[in-house]
């Protein structure tokens, strides 16, 4: 037994040591973001695509935002309901099946048009299935990483998963712009179910650690009723409740600054197209660094990650406030970057507590309404700030978000004791080597 442990520790400690990047050359996890950045990428796609597509038919814009507000609703509506489900299944087959249904789904758009058809109500019902079946899949890839990953590796991890989606948003949609004007927007649709054909293929591949033998004690079925309520209570737990607090705050701030980013941009700092683009860059690249940044330095310790959280609070409470100081494109240049930084460094630290604090069998239902909660906490505040904007102006605007992020730090930093001691007090945390069935 003393043999098994100092192994167990000696592997520990090397996964420790080692730099993060070194998971992309582990199988499993390789071929998981493998199948990340290619459907990301399908995911840009289909974003600029699809939009193209529905404005070209129907020549309106409003029509064309019926598009994202069913995209959302799924999310919203039936995030929790999905998550129970998510948590009776294996999680390797629930994204092998949401990527095999979207590869069909999405080729009926185009396929329907051809055949003389497609009408708009055919074409928002697939828009709304689609996004349906795809609000488990990002849940489900969050269940799953710490299936494949040691508990220290889980930030570098997540930072990895981070990074592809970086790649979708960089290349996917300035893809789809050149696929479009070379083979037309139909067939960009059949390349994106391709992308999807291609992620399910490298799911399939990953397999358990070989050797390794994990057994969870059997889960009962209950009532959907009685485990969405466990999901809620959990949530509600002292512990648990200041990080949704904490996200809900955060994301309110920082979906109003990045939507209003062109409003900000023309009106506070006068600048052009051009200059916007460079901005949106700008922000795009303190991301990437900071991803990259985790990926390294792989912070392990919940106080540690806890100090970095509420660090990202305040880099972001100190940059959006500062940008209302500015009045050129080119000193604003010098703190959007560090707004991306803020992004970056919170989504795969908050992931990997969660995934640390969270029983393997309720992360299906934490994670659906982390992303629910956080869905509305956007739409709410890209409401709350526009109306803002409007009514007091940009500057004032972009001082009220940074004092709520600044709040927010404070908010959390009070919590730091009580967080850091939660996960010695037996939740109980996954292990890598559960077998992904």
């Amino acid at each position: 037994m003393d043999q098994v442990t100092e192994k167990t520790t000696q592997a520990e400690a090397s996964a420790h040591a080692s730099p993060g990047w070194q998971l992309l050359s582990t199988w499993n996890f390789g071929l998981l973001w493998l199948s990340q950045v290619i459907s990301q990428i399908g995911d840009g796609l289909t974003k600029v695509a699809l939009l193209w597509f529905v404005y070209q038919l129907t020549g309106s814009a409003l029509k064309m935002t019926v598009v994202g507000v069913l995209q959302t609703l799924p999310p919203l509506l039936l995030g929790p309901l999905i998550g129970v489900y998510l948590d009776r299944s294996p999680k390797k087959p629930v994204m092998i099946k949401v990527d095999l249904i979207r590869t069909l789904l999405i080729p009926l758009i185009p396929l329907l048009y051809a055949l003389g058809a497609l009408t708009l109500t055919r074409l928002y019902l697939v828009v709304f299935l689609i996004a349906v079946v795809s609000t488990a899949f990002g849940p489900a890839l969050a269940s799953m990483v710490p299936a494949l990953v040691r508990p220290s590796q889980l930030t570098a991890a997540n930072a990895l998963i981070q990074t592809s989606s970086h790649v979708g948003v960089l290349v996917g949609p300035a893809l789809s712009g050149l696929m479009i004007t070379l083979i037309g927007t139909q067939n960009v649709l059949y390349l994106d179910a391709v992308t999807f054909l291609f992620s399910a293929l490298c799911l399939l591949l990953i397999r358990t650690q070989p050797g390794v033998a994990v057994s969870d004690p059997a889960v009962p079925v209950n009532p959907v009723g009685q485990d969405l309520l466990a999901g809620i209570r959990f949530l509600r737990h002292r512990t648990i409740l200041p990080l949704l607090l904490t996200t809900a705050l955060y994301i309110l701030g920082t979906s109003a600054f990045v939507l209003l980013l062109p409003v900000f941009a023309a009106v506070q700092w006068g600048a052009g197209p051009v200059w916007l683009g460079w901005l949106w860059s700008a922000w795009g690249v303190g991301m990437l660094m900071a991803s990259a940044g985790l990926v390294w330095a792989k912070p392990s310790r919940t106080y540690e990650r806890l100090q970095i959280l509420v660090g990202a609070l305040i880099l972001s409470g100190l940059a959006i406030s500062g940008l209302s100081l500015l009045h050129s494109p080119l000193a604003a240049l010098t703190l959007v970057p560090l707004v991306g930084v803020s992004s970056a460094l919170f989504t795969p630290l908050l992931w990997s507590l969660l995934q640390e604090l969270t029983p393997h069998q309720l992360l299906g239902r934490v994670f659906t309404m982390m992303n629910a909660i956080a869905m509305a906490a956007s739409t709410v505040g890209m409401t709350l700030f526009g109306w803002a904007t409007d009514a007091l102006g940009t500057s004032l605007s972009l001082v009220i978000i940074g004092l709520m992020l600044f709040g927010t730090a404070t908010l959390i930093r009070g919590y730091l004791p009580q967080l850091s001691g939660f996960r010695a007090t037996g939740w109980g945390l996954s292990r890598p080597g559960i077998e992904v069935q």
